[in-house]
């Protein structure tokens, strides 16, 4: 090869690799981009996988954590990226009125930004070392609606026991701050009932299966032992 064919040759290599450079980093920035625009993200867990040992293994919690609720995140994003008038929105402000969201997309919305709002609390309300019960005006206010937090317990034992397939327990609170404890199906929310969620227990098997198999009783008893009171108490007082 003489001397110019050679520079040639070295010429086009360095405009290839130059070409691969920049469609990588074209690639890369398009991938960042998309993932800056996505409204809704995943937010990272609190604590250490297996924090919550031995109640709640920490295989389940990074399958939950890493599989379940991304995926409500990625079909969530997907919904909304399809209805430009519900950019800017809230998932609270969406799941509080789903009669506005546009029909073609409410039951994803509903579904998967259920399952994302649902997530994203029910991570805040466990805690390594946590369990014992509620003191101060969340204490008081659970004592006179369900007669001592041993009958809350048990209201909300029952509710996660008696609902049928997949679903929550919750301790919610209406806009008179009057308690409740009821149950919803799939990833409903209470929030579209117009009531605040205070405290929520994850009845698909998903959070419990790897561990209990099916002895749902079981979990539900070990899921006391990890209850953030702190974080359930702060949101009953800016509820």
């Amino acid at each position: 090869m003489n001397q110019l064919n050679r520079r040639q040759a070295l010429q086009s290599t360095a405009l290839a690799g130059a070409a691969i450079t920049v469609g990588t980093f074209a690639s890369t920035g398009r991938a960042l981009a998309a993932e800056a625009a996505a409204p809704f993200t995943l937010p990272p867990l609190p604590y250490a996988f297996d924090a919550l040992e031995p109640h709640v293994d920490a295989q389940t919690m990074q399958i939950h954590h890493d599989k379940h609720h991304a995926a409500y995140v990625t079909n969530l994003n997907k919904a909304v990226a399809t209805q430009p008038a519900l950019a800017g929105k809230s998932i609270e402000a969406l799941l509080k009125d789903l009669s506005a969201v546009p029909e073609a997309v409410r039951a994803a919305v509903r579904n998967h930004g259920g399952g994302h709002a649902n997530h994203a609390l029910f991570w805040q309300l466990l805690k390594k070392n946590g369990g014992g019960k509620p003191t101060g005006e969340l204490g008081k206010a659970i004592d006179a609606k369900f007669g001592s937090f041993t009958g809350f317990q048990e209201k909300l034992t029952e509710a996660a026991m008696k609902q049928f397939g997949s679903g929550w327990a919750w301790l919610t609170v209406d806009a008179g701050k009057q308690l409740m404890v009821e149950a919803t199906p799939n990833q409903d929310t209470p929030l579209s009932a117009g009531r605040t969620p205070l405290l929520g227990i994850d009845v698909w098997e998903h959070a419990y299966y790897l561990k209990y198999q099916n002895r749902r009783a079981d979990y539900v008893a070990a899921f006391y032992h990890v209850i953030n009171w702190d974080v359930v108490s702060e949101r009953f007082q800016k509820a």
